[in-house]
């Protein structure tokens, strides 16, 4: 470990103590204040069993954003991304959520977080749900998809930059040019990414639960999800992180939390775990893999990265091997839909489709 790195983790409790801190005098200096004028209501994607579900969202200051459009400028775009990340909560407002009958209600937090619990008294069936929201004394109203799992063969956990959407994460400059210049509709996704997903998720069926771990900020969640839905990949609830001092924690400790929790939430649900070379998703799925026996039938990692890092990639491949577990690095969509075919995961058929997406991507 370098110096720097070394010094960085010294002082970094203190200076994440400090930020924390000072953000908490902020708040409570800004946010009755804040509370008094027009607010905004941003429901996530609620989740859970027949039996319970979780479902988080935002209060906010209103921002001034059009729909994203395929020919918008990279500076609007900038624009857009800024005011993104600037966002305004706030904190110490009732939301009021209603699912299948039921009420519930929560307050938000100094960073306009909220999170309902849902415990109906019928159990809900699988699949889609959705849920109304409202601010208590205030004519601000909103719905939410709610995602209940029930008789699904396996799960899909998959992160989204360099899995799904192209992002540079190996590069920073060309990461920073893409994701805060470009919009939903012009980010790209990986060749064959959506056939793909379609085929685990069995889109339309008996459905296979997807869930998106991401270290995008949730200042992100919107344009995230109308780049899901733009692109016809099976849409499921997100998993982001705060921005903020949150984003000065480690990487693989939150995504490896997040992994937790779901697998925690349905224990007799298998998994297939999809994830890219560029940063820990190969160290933390091997993780899972060992502290989960039994639970996870593959693991696909995308190859964005040069020799020496597939090198460890590989060696983890072996270590994974030996629990009877697939690690497939996978230069595309089609090595992985090919594994998932050879397991029974996806049908002959789907994985033709797969074939068919991919070969269109490089024939334009």
């Amino acid at each position: 470990m370098n110096p720097v790195t070394t010094a960085f983790k010294t002082v970094q409790p203190t200076l994440e103590r400090a930020l924390l801190a000072a953000d908490q005098a902020f708040s409570a200096f800004v946010q009755p204040r804040r509370a008094r004028g027009r607010l905004l209501l941003q429901p996530y994607v609620g989740w859970g069993t027949p039996a319970q579900v979780e479902l988080t969202g935002r209060v906010l200051l209103p921002r001034t954003m059009q729909p994203a459009r395929k020919g918008d400028r990279r500076l609007r775009n900038a624009q857009n991304i800024l005011r993104r990340l600037l966002s305004r909560e706030v904190g110490g407002v009732r939301v009021t959520g209603t699912l299948d009958g039921q009420q519930v209600s929560a307050v938000s937090d100094a960073d306009g977080y909220f999170t309902l619990t849902f415990t109906p008294q019928q159990a809900l069936s699988g699949g889609w749900h959705q849920a109304t929201l409202a601010l208590e004394g205030r004519d601000v109203t909103a719905t939410a998809r709610v995602q209940v799992v029930a008789d699904a063969r396996f799960g899909v956990i998959s992160d989204l930059d360099d899995t799904v959407i192209q992002s540079d994460v190996t590069s920073l400059p060309r990461m920073l040019a893409t994701v805060l210049t470009g919009n939903a509709r012009t980010r790209l996704p990986f060749p064959g990414v959506g056939a793909l997903y379609r085929a685990l998720t069995r889109d339309g069926e008996a459905r296979n639960p997807i869930f998106y771990v991401s270290s995008s900020p949730w200042n992100f969640f919107d344009l995230l999800w109308q780049f899901l839905d733009y692109r016809r990949i099976p849409l499921g609830p997100m998993f982001l992180r705060n921005w903020g001092v949150d984003l000065l924690g480690g990487h693989g400790g939150y995504k490896h939390g997040v992994i937790e929790r779901i697998f925690t939430r349905f224990p007799d649900l298998k998994f297939v775990l999809v994830g890219d070379s560029g940063e820990k998703d190969p160290e933390i799925y091997a993780e899972i893999v060992r502290r989960h026996p039994g639970r996870v039938l593959a693991v696909y990692i995308r190859d964005v990265t040069e020799g020496a890092r597939d090198s460890g990639v590989l060696k983890l491949r072996e270590e994974v091997r030996k629990t009877g577990v697939d690690l497939v690095l996978a230069a595309d969509s089609l090595n992985a839909a090919s594994h998932a075919m050879a397991m029974g995961l996806i049908t002959p058929g789907e994985y033709r489709s797969v074939l068919t997406s991919v070969a269109r991507t490089y024939e334009t």
